[in-house]
């Protein structure tokens, strides 16, 4: 199989013929398809505003940084908020020429390729108007949150209607982030994340999958409780990276063989030791409870590896030992999960 039929039937429970592997620089499987961010005038040139106008704090450590200015905190400035434009051709003016590179590469053209939206609903609500201020205005429900909500949401269903027009079919999914969990529990409660949020992720999924690409989405915490609802909405692969923090047994209990996931040992409780016979145990211990025979399991990265802690040996004899442990590989076993 192909590196693109390997992750396919993985994510499709079509028996693949090893693990597939995203991330890890070449040895992975996935290489992602980007388009360009295009910010207004008053932020250009300035590389801690994004195109949203959210400004970003960052330490002398390389990092993601967190948003310390949010300029809609007053949602009556919406009205004369520069929205950012998902059809201006300037995003999508690089995708032509990033796929023929990919197509004349003999080492990249096999793969799977998928497009990305950094924060794609819940995580750019925060961002654009505070935490504190979200969470009240879901409890008040406000017509403004619901205005910001839908604005977002049309912004980003742009952008999937351009990356079509631009890839088409030569993209097989498109991930996004959306951070959900704390250590212990999600944001908000179940019934009111379906009333608020389900029927925006439904539209978007459907738009999403309506391009023939699979959904992939990360989130962060101890996400469970919405893990149904995801599944409901039609997310094909969930990337979760703390699965301790999850509970790797419950997970697999509840949802191995339901959806796919990408994962890898925990990012927070684990990999930061560097002990390798913890990190062997917890590989097996994920691949029998996540994994299924017909697939549903693709081995996950955590790029940056001074984020967390972990060197890149840790990382690398991680990935030895998934590779090691390949159910897919080994005739006649059977992982743990649903059939």
């Amino acid at each position: 199989m192909t590196p693109r039929e390997v992750v396919t039937r993985a994510i499709e429970f079509g028996r693949p013929d090893r693990l597939p592997v995203s991330g890890f620089g070449e040895a992975g499987d996935v290489v992602v398809v980007p388009h360009a961010e295009v910010k207004p005038p008053q932020a250009e040139g300035d590389p801690l505003t994004d195109q949203w106008l959210c400004r970003w704090g960052r330490t002398d450590a390389p990092n993601m940084g967190q948003v310390k200015g949010r300029p809609l905190e007053d949602l009556g400035r919406m009205k004369d908020f520069p929205w950012p434009d998902a059809a201006d051709p300037r995003r999508y003016a690089g995708v032509p020429r990033v796929l023929g590179e990919i197509s004349a590469d003999p080492a990249r053209r096999d793969k799977y390729l998928v497009t990305h939206i950094f924060m794609i609903l819940w995580e750019r609500m925060h961002s654009l108007h505070g935490f504190e201020n979200c969470m009240i205005g879901l409890m008040e429900d406000s017509p403004a949150l619901h205005e910001l909500a839908d604005r977002i949401l049309d912004f980003h269903l742009g952008i999937v209607r351009g990356m079509h027009r631009a890839a088409g079919g030569r993209i097989q999914g498109l991930s996004f982030t959306e951070d959900w969990g704390t250590e212990l529990d999600v944001h908000i409660s179940p019934d009111l994340w379906r009333r608020f949020f389900l029927p925006r992720y439904k539209r978007l999924f459907a738009a999403i999958q309506g391009c023939g690409w699979h959904v992939w989405m990360h989130s962060c915490g101890k996400i469970n409780k919405f893990i149904p609802g995801l599944i409901e909405a039609g997310a094909d692969v969930l990337n979760l990276q703390q699965p301790r923090t999850n509970g790797i047994d419950e997970i697999g209990r509840a949802f191995a063989g339901r959806v796919c996931f990408e994962t890898l040992c925990d990012i927070q409780k684990t990999l930061p030791r560097g002990d390798r016979r913890e990190i062997a145990a917890e590989a097996d211990r994920l691949l029998r409870a996540w994994a299924t025979p017909a697939g549903g399991f693709i081995l996950g990265d955590y790029g940056d590896h001074a984020a967390i802690g972990a060197d890149p040996d840790t990382k690398q004899f991680m990935l030895d030992a998934f590779r090691r442990l390949d159910p897919y590989k080994k005739r006649g076993a059977r992982p743990g999960g649903a059939q």
